[in-house]
């Protein structure tokens, strides 16, 4: 199961269509890289001043940019999940109340991914599922510092996205 916590400072859209979106997304990534755990991601959906003052205040780069993410585990290796086994009983991994584990945050700029869908010529909704992909990646500990890790991530979020349906050339809405 997973547990979507969803801040919309945008809009006055459906949150609903938003959260069904993520944990869709987020479940199918899950399941497909073994993690057997309840789990819990939250997003925050703002302009690109909040997402610059969020980048600089975290990585110190001063501009906006598409999407951020903040694992709240640190994995040795993507998507150990074992690792995990010795920390079932630590509140800063699980939340108490539900036994999920906590993936992290994902802050996603509403204007970047609207600017991104029509640079790439696909649906507002499919770019918003490719930064909730490429987000949870990171949050399962993926990175694309070198060519090979870049690699790596960019085909899982194509393969993850394309199994789900949601590619560049189908009429993805919400």
């Amino acid at each position: 199961m997973i547990l979507v916590n969803f801040e919309n400072h945008i809009t006055d859209e459906s949150e609903q269509s938003y959260i069904d979106l993520i944990a869709k997304v987020t479940q199918h990534i899950l399941l497909a890289e073994g993690c057997t755990y309840d789990s819990e991601v939250s997003v925050i959906l703002t302009d690109d001043e909040e997402i610059r003052q969020t980048n600089l205040a975290f990585r110190e780069i001063d501009k906006a940019t598409d999407v951020l993410s903040f694992p709240n585990f640190d994995f040795i290796k993507p998507a150990d999940f074992e690792a995990l086994k010795d920390h079932m009983n630590d509140y800063n991994y699980f939340n108490p109340e539900n036994k999920a584990f906590y993936l992290g945050d994902i802050m996603v700029s509403d204007a970047k991914a609207h600017l991104q869908a029509e640079e790439y010529g696909h649906s507002y909704a499919r770019e918003f599922a490719f930064l909730i992909a490429h987000s949870i990646l990171h949050l399962i500990g993926y990175d694309h510092m070198t060519p090979e890790e870049a690699s790596v991530m960019e085909e899982k979020q194509r393969n993850y996205l394309n199994e789900l349906g949601i590619t560049r050339d189908a009429d993805f809405v919400f």
